[in-house]
């Protein structure tokens, strides 16, 4: 049996037990029923019977192949981050579970649903030798919400309906389960299914606890300088709605990060990104909410100003083991954060004397919004001319300058790399949230091709644009051939500066010399693509850049421009996450 204990999605009255299926069967019909409609794979045998369940299912499952496992699992972490539905990585024995480690690790990291479905040597044969034979949960278990093996076929689709619930339920997760060989080759009758059973997104979601959300209100009923951070769980928690709705009630600054990103769009009187030093060195309580206080939001210190006390931090979270515990907090919630955004002004009211009191629902000096949108404005004016930089080498900016008069509402943008997609952290500003997709707090780089393959299925009318580091391109690029074999149209956008320039220019700064940072200067990453089967071009001067872009959208097949950038330019970063 497995490890564990199974649960039952409902207590609804059940439906007659089916046919003898085996259990490849069984498990893509438990992803069914949550809602996954696309199953990425690298072809394994062991593995088969998962493959024969998609391709026979009715309707069948999407099956999407591709040429290295991270990419498989990175294409279901983005299908989960940009549809809010578990994202399915089906992976083989051994090298392929192990090939896939890092992804899940991202995926831990970044809260995403993923369920990954894995094969694994005979029971039979176990301790034998068996190829590929390794004991993948022990891998697993540190970097995921549980892992843990099937070894009986009528449990199969009980085991994978177990894991899609997990992956589901916040904190979300990636869930790794593995079938013994005899469980999925097997065919058994599974036992019967519930009928109208619940899955996730169904029934209430429990709110913060009132206390704790009137504690938060009066805190902010007190603040002179409030700042609301805003991080991907607010989009993965279905509350973009809501927490702009209270922003605007309650004129709070706002910034945001990940998946967050366009909540409040570009140009938002709210939105003061841009301005985030001076917001988050002067202000005097700052809310956090649905991201964790790490390197990121320097570990949660603010304020501090010109010998100001420090801030006071509060840390909203969708779940209680997600609230900080490594810093100090004026107070914390946990829960549906939507049900947090919905309650808060009213909390605040309530604060300041009662549901009924007039007026705004935080008073407040009425210079702390203005002054920052005055350092936000004076930010973008200062960036401006380096935007528009004719500078030859390519100054990196310039892309961004480019590439912000083509984008569309809808567009769904994507970065791999260092340096060059810092910038577009700073320059990309979405007009509408979860369409931002980065590797996230673990920082690994390799996302981008999954991330591409998932976005062009996920979003099949919206521009997909990869922004892809000439050193990230050596993790994932062969992947550009599961876009040409799947008709995956994606712009790829290669800042190539020849260098590791993360490494090279801190270690100059350090040692005073540096090795191991160094790339093939102009690489023809361009005609990599082209002999995969898609298009591209290089760009080596800057007033070329936007006819290039133009000519990758209006494409219709997966093309990178190479843009080759200026090595001696790094992007002024605050914090090395150390």
């Amino acid at each position: 049996m497995a490890e564990g204990t199974q649960e039952s999605g409902g207590t609804s009255s059940a439906q007659a037990p089916g046919p003898a299926r085996h259990g490849g069967a069984q498990a893509v019909a438990a992803a069914r029923r949550h809602g996954v409609s696309t199953m990425f794979t690298l072809s394994g045998g062991h593995v088969f019977p998962l493959y024969d369940g998609a391709v026979k299912a009715d309707p069948a499952m999407r099956l999407v192949d591709v040429r290295h496992e991270q990419t498989a699992v990175f294409a279901a972490e983005a299908t989960a981050r940009l549809t809010r539905r578990p994202g399915l990585a089906v992976l083989t024995a051994g090298p392929g579970v192990t090939n896939g480690v890092s992804a899940i690790t991202t995926a831990h990291f970044n809260g995403s649903p993923v369920v990954i479905l894995a094969g694994r040597a005979p029971d039979y044969r176990w301790g034998s030798g068996s190829l590929q034979e390794i004991d993948h949960p022990r891998l697993l278990s540190p970097v995921t919400k549980r892992a843990w093996t099937e070894h009986q076929a009528d449990q199969v689709g009980a085991a994978a309906d177990e894991a899609f619930r997990l992956a589901t339920t916040p904190h979300r997760g990636p869930v790794f389960l593995d079938f013994a060989l005899e469980a999925l080759f097997g065919e058994a009758a599974a036992p019967a299914v519930p009928a109208g059973g619940s899955h996730p997104g169904e029934g209430p979601a429990a709110g913060p606890d009132p206390d704790s959300l009137d504690a938060i209100g009066s805190l902010l009923a007190g603040a002179s300088r409030p700042v609301l951070v805003l991080g991907s769980d607010v989009w993965l928690d279905g509350a973009e709605a809501a927490a702009r709705a209270a922003a605007e009630e309650l004129r709070l600054p706002v910034i945001t990060n990940g998946q967050a990103r366009g909540v409040l769009p570009a140009g938002h009187d709210l939105l003061v990104t841009r301005a985030r030093a001076a917001a988050f060195r002067e202000a005097d309580l700052v809310v956090v909410a649905g991201t964790p206080l790490d390197f990121r939001l320097g570990y949660g210190e603010f304020g501090g100003a010109n010998g100001a006390p420090r801030a006071q931090v509060v840390h909203v979270t969708d779940a209680p083991d997600q609230v900080a515990a490594h810093c100090p907090l004026a107070a914390a919630a946990a829960g549906d954060l939507a049900a947090f955004f919905t309650a808060l002004p009213d909390a605040v009211r309530r604060a300041r004397g009662g549901a009924g009191a007039a007026g705004p629902a935080l008073p407040r000096g009425e210079s702390w919004l203005p002054r920052l949108q005055a350092a936000r404005a004076s930010a973008m004016a200062a960036d401006s001319a380096l935007l528009a930089s004719d500078a030859d080498p390519i100054h990196p900016m310039r892309v961004y300058g480019e590439l912000a008069r083509l984008l569309e509402t809808d567009a769904v943008v994507i970065g791999d790399g260092g340096d060059f997609v810092s910038y577009a952290g700073k320059y990309v500003e979405p007009q509408r949230p979860g369409g931002w997709l980065d590797p996230g707090p673990y920082g690994c780089l390799g996302t981008g091709l999954g991330y591409a393959i998932a976005a062009r299925i996920a979003r099949p009318s919206a521009q997909v644009v990869l922004l892809l580091g000439d050193g990230a391109a050596g993790f994932s690029l062969m992947d550009a051939d599961t876009l040409v074999r799947h008709r995956l149209p994606v712009v790829i956008i290669c800042g190539n500066n020849g260098i590791w320039g993360l490494e090279k220019h801190p270690m100059q700064a350090v040692y005073g010399y540096d090795v191991a940072a160094d790339l093939q200067p102009q690489c023809r990453y361009d005609e990599v693509v082209r002999a995969l089967g898609g298009d591209g071009e290089m760009v080596t001067r800057p007033e070329a850049i936007g006819p290039a872009l133009r000519r990758a959208f209006g494409s219709g097949v997966p093309y990178l421009v190479n843009v080759i950038t200026d090595p001696k330019i790094a992007y002024p970063r605050s914090t090395t996450g150390i």
